[in-house]
């Protein structure tokens, strides 16, 4: 227990949070099993230090983090080593990795039952669905998701300001004025092009690669988030990365499921299936027609974000699909985005939107135009980067 208190404190001490993330106050930490979901890369990590550090002292032994990567989980189990910590005065185990214990379900379950004076704040991927596929955590465990910085996240980075993030009626609603705010402070187009290629990931600050580490990390989504939660065999594996290959090749268009069935050699069914893999990973968003179910073909597959595209395609200089891309990866996760029709682009919670460069010439009144190089907008045309202060 002393070796897991002097990592704890070392972890701490020297983790650096650039930007607290706005999460942070979302969550109702009176909860005593809370579940913090996210794709690889996101920075689930450093969340959990960071909420340890504004919480507790480094030499408090109230609360600890800990990483089933550990080999000492081998041979103990995690009900056993949270006893221990309860008994000596423990309140908050910070678990991270907890999937990699074989029955962690089972273990989280029996610790929230057994002491009932301990909380546990763990961390798991994007692939986790504690509601859907764990119903025995389901009526315990609230669970949250941490998403990429926002633009927003990445300019107080760059600048050290601290501009607040509005609701998509307030954008809506009152545009002109949020935007002329921010505008005094900041121009957020100098800082948007450093956002599409690299400010999603927050690993951009290391001082490596940023794209060799996005490929490996994606590679790891497929290989260890996808593979080894869904316990899919391995020989598979190549067939999902060839989709994904695929599907990014193809841009933002509805997919040709037979052609593309054919191509990594399985069945339509299997298809499909990839498709909701390669969504719970974070790694493409499936768009549909309005009013249709997702267990349908989608009508629009892209990227999950901008990062990727330029990941995968290194010189990429599609503007259309990098502003759709970016457009979607801000709304998905928090709005019902489905394909429009010829009026529009897309239906947001039912609102139809128009993406577009230049000021259209004839305006539909309800309509909403978003406009991508535009700094400012007036009465329904609407700045493209005022989406990215959603959060």
């Amino acid at each position: 227990m002393e070796a897991f208190f002097k990592t704890h404190a070392y972890l701490v001490e020297h983790t650096q949070a650039p930007v607290r993330r706005a999460l942070m106050d979302e969550i109702n930490w009176n909860d005593r099993l809370i579940c913090i979901r996210g794709s690889r890369g996101v920075g689930k990590t450093t969340f959990l230090l960071q909420y340890a550090r504004e919480n507790f002292s480094i030499i408090d032994r109230k609360c600890l983090y800990v990483n089933m990567n550990n080999f000492y989980f081998q041979g103990k189990s995690l009900c056993e080593f949270a006893g221990e910590f309860h008994r000596n005065g423990g309140q908050v185990l910070l678990i991270d990795q907890v999937y990699k214990l074989p029955d962690w379900v089972g273990d989280l379950r029996t610790c929230y039952e057994r002491f009932p004076g301990l909380k546990i704040v763990f961390t798991g991927s994007s692939v986790m669905n504690i509601k859907e596929d764990h119903p025995e955590l389901n009526s315990i465990c609230a669970s949250y998701h941490l998403k990429g910085f926002s633009l927003r996240e990445f300019i107080n980075l760059r600048t050290g300001l601290s501009l607040s993030s509005y609701s998509l009626n307030d954008i809506l609603v009152r545009h002109e004025m949020i935007a002329a705010n921010i505008l005094r402070q900041v121009n957020p187009l100098d800082h948007m092009r450093a956002y599409l290629k690299h400010g999603y990931y927050p690993f951009f600050l290391e001082q490596t690669n940023f794209s060799e580490n996005l490929l490996k990390t994606m590679n790891m989504m497929v290989e260890v988030d996808i593979l080894v939660i869904q316990q899919i065999e391995l020989k598979y594996l190549n067939k999902l990365k060839k989709l994904l290959y695929l599907l990014a090749i193809a841009g933002p268009s509805a997919p040709n499921v037979s052609q593309l069935a054919a191509d990594v050699q399985t069945s339509r069914a299997t298809v499909m299936n990839y498709f909701k893999f390669l969504t719970d990973a974070c790694l493409i968003n499936m768009i549909y027609r309005k009013g249709e179910m997702s267990a349908k073909k989608p009508a629009r597959i892209t990227l999950h974000n901008t990062n990727l595209l330029y990941a995968i395609f290194p010189r990429f200089n599609d503007e259309e699909m990098l502003q759709d891309t970016f457009f979607q990866q801000n709304l998905c996760s928090m709005h019902n985005v489905s394909a429009g029709d010829r009026s529009c682009g897309f239906y947001v919670d039912g609102k139809r939107f128009r993406i577009c460069n230049d000021e259209p010439h004839r305006l539909s009144g309800d309509v909403y135009y978003v406009r991508c190089n535009a700094t400012k907008g007036h009465d329904r045309q609407i700045p493209l980067w005022l989406f990215g202060f959603l959060y």
